[in-house]
């Protein structure tokens, strides 16, 4: 099987003065795209064969700005840098394309449209009808030679843009705006929050499951816990009939993104701060951890493509929008909010209270949760201070530091017991996840040096 690459140049400058179309460099935000592809190249293996690019400015300035973010690529005995592929002409690109070795088993084409498109479309009528700037396609090939190469005999294995490869481009140009909270009732500023947070995660979701920026994972992962964090808040104070039932399933959606989550978490941490083990330890985690979140990855994606999925989040954009959820909403007062956040408030404090340096992890756990309630619920009533909203913050940051460390350990001890007989690498993996219980001992302290949450609020 052969493995085809087209990927067109990067977001570039429109011609001035004496500037042809081949001189044409890129614009500050194609130089963001190319960087942001880098990895997409990386993880589909698109540097590992043969490299042909066009000797127009832009496509090379596309693969030089690539070739920077990955600098442990040796890509200089297999680049070529060709002049017939400074074409628009699909017909002369795929001419091109069956002049290619037939020793080349995997080829990457950073190029120009329509000449890219016209040529994905003849080989698969699956492809895309539009190649933005900076995107990428890749096919799977038979492995009979390029020049027998007929109509529809390519499989599209992947496509990707870099707003779906990159949360800060799909930050600036797809993000749903936030609501304006200055100018609305807090009935209205509910109700516009909770859909604003509905249209993101709808957003983040393509970018989910490219599974190139984990960032994305992230903000989905946050949104939806804040939609479900406000409905809690909301039928705490008042009663909405449905409600319970559609944060049921909210809830349920955000749980199936955990482990990965904390997968993503962990692998970052592993990348900055490395632990004191073996190379060869090391080296084993990685790679399990990697395994496991490969696993979780492509759980979540079938969830996401499921119709069952789709029927969910458009119920709740329904129910959003319904007359009964506004006048709910109606009745929702400053006052009645206060009061419920005073009686949160008190459970927070004798939780807090109840604490000891050797109690285990679910108090802890329990405490943040708390918090978390509380500080939703206290971001719905209007008179809620700045100070007292920081410190909410502060401490489900402090809390949450907490339930890292312990998903940390459970992460080592899962990935100590996977290697069976290996007994100086479970050893190496004991006293990590022992200096890990140093680490969450400060915390307590921490934690119990907290003030009671009246005496902030107050």
């Amino acid at each position: 099987m052969r493995h085809l690459y087209l990927m067109r140049h990067a977001k570039a400058k429109q011609p001035s003065g004496d500037m042809t179309d081949h001189e044409r460099p890129l614009r500050k935000r194609g130089k963001h795209q190319a960087a942001a592809m880098a990895p997409v190249l990386h993880r589909w293996q698109a540097l590992e064969g043969e490299v042909y690019v066009s000797t127009a400015v832009r496509t090379r300035k596309t693969f030089d700005k690539n070739l920077k973010q990955l600098p442990e690529a040796n890509l200089a005995k297999h680049v070529h840098f060709d002049k017939a592929l400074y074409t628009f002409d699909g017909e002369a690109l795929l001419a091109w394309l069956k002049t290619l070795p037939n020793k080349a088993n995997s080829v990457l084409v950073i190029g120009h449209n329509p000449a890219l498109l016209d040529l994905a479309r003849w080989l698969c009528e699956e492809a895309p009808d539009a190649l933005p700037t900076g995107s990428m396609l890749h096919f799977s090939l038979p492995n009979t030679p390029w020049a027998a190469m007929e109509r529809g005999c390519a499989e599209l294995v992947d496509s990707l843009t870099p707003k779906e490869a990159s949360y800060p481009f799909f930050q600036r140009l797809d993000a749903p705006k936030p609501p304006d909270k200055c100018n609305a009732e807090t009935a209205n500023h509910i109700r516009n929050q909770l859909e604003q947070q509905y249209l993101t995660v709808r957003a983040l979701e393509a970018g989910v499951i490219a599974g190139v920026d984990p960032e994305f994972l992230h903000q989905y992962r946050v949104n939806l816990r804040r939609s479900r964090a406000v409905g809690e808040a909301v039928l705490s104070t008042t009663k909405v009939p449905g409600l319970k039932k559609m944060l049921k399933r909210l809830k349920h959606r955000a749980n199936a993104t955990s482990d990965l989550r904390d997968l993503d978490v962990f692998l970052k941490h592993l990348s900055k701060s490395p632990p004191q083990l073996s190379a060869r330890a090391r080296q084993g985690l990685k790679q399990w951890l990697q395994g496991c979140r490969q696993e979780q990855h492509k759980a979540l994606c079938q969830q996401l493509n499921s119709p069952e999925y789709a029927e969910e989040l458009q119920g709740w954009q329904t129910f959003l929008a319904s007359n009964d959820f506004g006048k709910a909403l109606s009745k929702l007062t400053p006052k009645r909010i206060n009061t419920v956040l005073s009686e949160r408030i008190a459970g927070h404090d004798n939780d807090l209270a109840a604490l000891s340096l050797d109690a285990g992890d679910t108090p802890f756990h329990t405490l943040r949760k708390r918090v978390k309630r509380i500080r939703y619920l206290a971001d719905l009533n209007p008179a809620t201070t700045p100070l007292f909203l920081s410190e909410l913050k502060r401490r489900q940051s402090l809390l949450g530091n907490y339930q890292d460390l312990c998903t940390r350990q459970a992460w080592i001890e899962a990935f100590a017991e996977s290697l069976d007989s290996d007994a100086q690498q479970k050893q190496e993996c004991e006293a990590w996840r022992a200096s890990i219980e140093v680490k969450k001992q400060r915390l307590r302290e921490d934690v119990l040096a907290l003030t009671p949450l009246a005496d902030v609020k107050t």
